[in-house]
């Protein structure tokens, strides 16, 4: 019922006749994405549309992009739920979708060098990836950094540590990691996120109960929602980086699906991240459908001395990777499976 007044209130801002948006879609990208008559019409004319969108605070970068796909709104959903295949390119360096329930197997793939982090000097305040000072404490008290295999087993201490906060994550219980400590200025990703989310009301926008389920999705359930995670390496700055991510799958009214993903731990850069994709079917167009993607950030390293100057470049670059990542699913979309 809450789904279908929040379309109720979208589908007032009515679509222009013969347009091949439909009209809840057209009012939330001139609402919500501020996109301009022009990018629409652009956007109906086969071309990719990207822009900024406001920050909600320090630090924050938020992107948005569209394209139509010559191609079904479901193939779309079929090649996300395949999250390794649909995440492949030259960034990610490993990829794994974790069981239900998770396991310590589901991170076998996961090679973990001194590339990706060196613990030996680790401690509160001044470590080499996001921990919790508990955790931190940890690989004081349980890593002998003297014994010949002590790389080893900092690699095997820090992919139980990973489950366990996977675990903890999706069983809404203690032992999760709410709060890093490894720089002086300590970050509360779950802070964070809901910032995000507060300055994200287009995630709402079609279904009211999804930002919930995003923030906390065990006491918050949605009802026909396909929820996984899985964990990457990727290429990033000067060293790769470690995450996993909460991807929900869901649809609304109108035959129009949603996929929102949020980052459930980072051991860099990134304080906080939530993406949204909506996939409408085009009007009168058979076989195509428009898809919209937004990413909104939080980085500490876009915060204090030169912030505005290291933003700036930070949005460029993430506008031209919307564009690319558009670019690269609309072909793989059209080249058929």
């Amino acid at each position: 019922m809450r789904a279908a007044a929040g379309l109720a209130a979208i589908v007032l801002v009515a679509a222009a006749p013969g347009s091949t948006i439909a009209p809840d879609v057209r009012g939330g990208l001139s609402r919500d994405f501020k996109f301009s008559p022009s990018d629409v019409a652009d956007l109906e004319r086969g071309r990719i549309v990207k822009r900024g969108l406001d920050a909600g605070a320090a630090g924050e970068v938020a992107v948005v992009g569209a394209v139509r796909v010559n191609a079904r709104a479901e193939a779309f959903v079929e090649r996300v739920r395949n999250i390794e295949e649909f995440k492949r390119g030259p960034e990610i360096i490993q990829i794994g979708r974790f069981s239900n329930p998770p396991t310590l197997n589901d991170l076998d793939r996961l090679a973990i060098g001194k590339d990706d982090f060196d613990l030996r000097k680790c401690r509160v305040g001044s470590c080499d990836i996001r921990l919790s000072a508990h955790i931190i404490g940890r690989f004081q008290r349980e890593i002998d950094w003297n014994a010949p295999d002590a790389d080893r087993r900092a690699a095997v201490l820090f992919k139980q540590v990973l489950l366990d906060h996977v675990r903890a994550y999706i069983a809404g219980s203690p032992g999760r990691m709410t709060q890093y400590d490894d720089e002086k200025r300590v970050v509360r990703p779950v802070d964070d996120f809901a910032g995000l989310l507060k300055s994200s009301p287009y995630v709402g926008a079609l279904l009211p109960d999804l930002p919930a389920h995003l923030r906390d999705p065990i006491a918050n359930p949605l009802s026909g929602a396909e929820d996984f995670l899985y964990w990457s390496k990727e290429k990033f700055g000067l060293t790769p980086f470690i995450t996993v991510t909460h991807v929900v799958m869901t649809h609304v009214a109108l035959d129009v699906r949603l996929i929102a993903s949020r980052d459930v731990y980072s051991s860099r850069y990134f304080d906080a991240s939530l993406s949204y994709s909506i996939a409408s079917p085009a009007v009168g167009i058979p076989k195509a459908f428009y898809l919209v993607y937004a990413n909104r950030s939080r980085a500490a390293g876009l915060k204090g001395a030169f912030a505005a100057l290291r933003r700036s470049i930070v949005e460029r670059r993430a506008k031209n990777a919307v564009e690319v990542t558009l670019k690269n699913i609309k072909a793989r979309l059209e080249s058929g499976p």
